[in-house]
């Protein structure tokens, strides 16, 4: 259960700060006239480094066929909530990634010693 969470919340944590990356909806999350600037390729790395660990949790967790499986079932759905945030509470998309982020961290540890 601890992996799945941790696949889950990587992939959310990770579409959401690729999101914000992007011009428009870093507009809609903090105010017409900002752009990621400086923060968009820090944005984009920790995007991708979520992505990862999505993608290690799933394979920790249902091996290499089906983990794989696992995988894009969890992007689609993380998708799926990532543009409903960003096109319903763009405000709360920052707040929402990092929690998402810190939640697939944190999860991690106890599944892979439990998997172990």
């Amino acid at each position: 259960m601890w992996l799945v969470m941790s696949a889950g919340a990587g992939a959310l944590g990770g579409f959401l700060s690729l999101c914000l990356a992007m011009d428009r909806h870093h507009e809609d999350a903090y105010g017409r006239g900002t752009t990621p600037g400086r923060r968009r390729p820090w944005l984009r790395a920790a995007g991708a480094a979520m992505l990862v660990l999505s993608l290690g949790a799933s394979l920790g967790l249902q091996g290499p066929t089906r983990g794989w499986v696992l995988w894009f079932g969890m992007l689609t759905a993380a998708a799926l909530a990532a543009a409903g945030i960003a096109s319903y509470a763009p405000r709360r998309a920052a707040r929402i990634g990092m929690a998402a982020a810190l939640l697939a961290v944190a999860c991690l540890a106890p599944g892979l010693l439990i998997a172990a």
